[in-house]
């Protein structure tokens, strides 16, 4: 019994070091003060939002997309015209200015909603108008008129330390507010093909679908990141989920306040990882970086005087271990950032500084470049040119017009398609149809989408 008094003892003394848990309110038996995050939740709950999307999409029988069945069975009472359904997902979200109103979530938790509805935890509910959006990173900023809102504090991600103490806060399968803890488990993960731009903390506390666009805060009652995904093998939490750090959502949150979209920059080189091989075929053994296998003439790294066959190993004082690594580094800096860098060419270290050029827009989602494409996930495709259709949402107004995944758009509205700036630009002031040209395998055909 003595054993078991002195760890619950040592326990206490611990937890009482940290500064966050410094005010306890409860007390055992012998009067003893216990440990509690009420006192920071009560602060941070209120800025944690519900969120419940609403979209309308058409269903019609795949049958009618095969021609093969239409010329056999002729019409029949499968030709009915497409179905409307109204469907309703859950999310959440972190009100992060409560003067404006300002929400951040995920952008895969409002993607394709016609509606958006938040809700706060004093039970008021507020239509919410979308600012815009980083599919790229995940973000998506939302805006409510409502009064007496609280926000969380944004903390510097980059201070998160594998073990730090953080508690996750969403909306679980709809059930509403709900508190897990955990600690931080690894931060930096890349390479998970969840997103575009990927530095991932890791935790163990439990997040589960509904949960995405919700809290990670620290102790202190600070933001440390956005949830976003999980890996869940069994289909079920298995205590690895991840969040976008604050810094990144920061980043996307600020450009889109001031410029309605990302304009994300680039150095304009094609990178790849250091590698053992590699590095013995440079002479660099036990050396970590990047290697610039391609440098784009009259791009930002081009005018800077890097060149094809360096290999970068500082950016900005931080050592670089990887291809992702720099790519994330490079992508939530703004456009016209002097950076430095170190490199080594030949063998010798160099010192370069950078202005941060703008890239050109590569990939968009579901109706940003036309109501007719709603559902389409689209990208700049260099061999053939044009934009390739990544991936289509089932029963989408793009996928009933007849697009298929794989598909190479190359002009729309007779007008040459090379990027998807060419695209929106053939396509902005189109309001009945669209006329598009697409290459499908080794054939080319015109589609018109209505």
């Amino acid at each position: 019994m003595q054993l078991k008094q002195r760890i619950f003892t040592l326990c206490i003394m611990i937890l009482a070091s940290t500064p966050a848990l410094a005010v306890w309110p409860l007390q055992d038996g012998d009067g003893n003060q216990l440990p509690s995050l009420a006192p920071m939740l009560e602060k941070v709950n209120p800025a944690v939002v519900n969120i419940s999307t609403f979209a309308t999409r058409q269903q019609m029988n795949p049958l009618l997309n095969d021609p093969f069945f239409r010329h056999f069975f002729g019409p029949g009472p499968y030709h009915q015209a497409p179905q409307q359904k109204r469907s309703q997902s859950a999310g959440s979200g972190v009100i992060v200015d409560a003067d404006k109103g300002t929400v951040i979530t995920n952008f895969h938790v409002i993607d394709g909603a016609d509606e958006i509805k938040v809700s706060l935890n004093d039970g008021r509910t507020f239509a919410a108008k979308l600012v815009g959006s980083d599919p790229d990173v995940d973000i998506a900023i939302l805006d409510i008129d409502a009064d007496g809102l609280h926000e969380v504090k944004m903390a510097d991600s980059e201070r998160a330390r594998v073990g730090d103490f953080v508690v996750a806060i969403g909306n679980p399968f709809g059930l509403g507010q709900t508190v897990t803890t955990g600690v931080v488990s690894a931060i930096g993960r890349t390479g998970l093909g969840i997103e575009g731009y990927e530095n991932f903390i890791q935790t163990d506390a439990s997040i589960n679908p509904g949960n995405s666009g919700g809290a990670l805060v620290n102790l202190n009652g600070e933001l440390v990141g956005i949830n976003t995904a999980i890996i869940a093998p069994a289909g079920g939490n298995v205590g690895i989920g991840f969040a976008i750090p604050t810094n990144m959502a920061r980043h996307s949150l600020e450009q889109i306040l001031e410029h309605g979209e990302v304009k994300r920059g680039q150095l304009g080189v094609i990178i790849q990882d250091l590698t053992p091989d590699l590095a013995e075929a440079f002479d660099l053994v036990g050396q970590q970086g990047v290697v610039v296998s391609e440098v784009q003439k009259g791009s930002a790294a081009d005018k800077a005087g890097i060149k094809q066959g360096d290999v970068i190993i500082e950016f900005e004082g931080r050592p670089m271990k990887s291809a992702a690594q720099l790519r994330n580094a490079v992508g939530i800096l703004p456009v016209g950032d002097k950076v430095k860098l170190k490199l080594i060419r030949e063998g010798d270290e160099k010192k370069l500084t950078v202005r941060i050029g703008e890239a050109k827009a590569s990939v968009a989602s579901s109706g940003s470049v036309h109501k007719f494409l709603q559902g389409a996930n689209l990208a700049d495709s260099e061999e053939p040119k044009g934009v390739v259709v990544q991936s289509l949402q089932p029963g989408s107004a793009a996928q009933i017009a007849g697009l298929r995944k794989g598909d190479v758009i190359t002009s729309a509205n007779k007008q040459r398609v090379e990027d998807l700036g060419d695209l929106k630009k053939a396509v902005s002031s189109s309001k009945d149809q669209l006329l598009l040209r697409i290459l499908r395998g080794n054939a080319a055909l015109y589609l018109v989408l209505k």
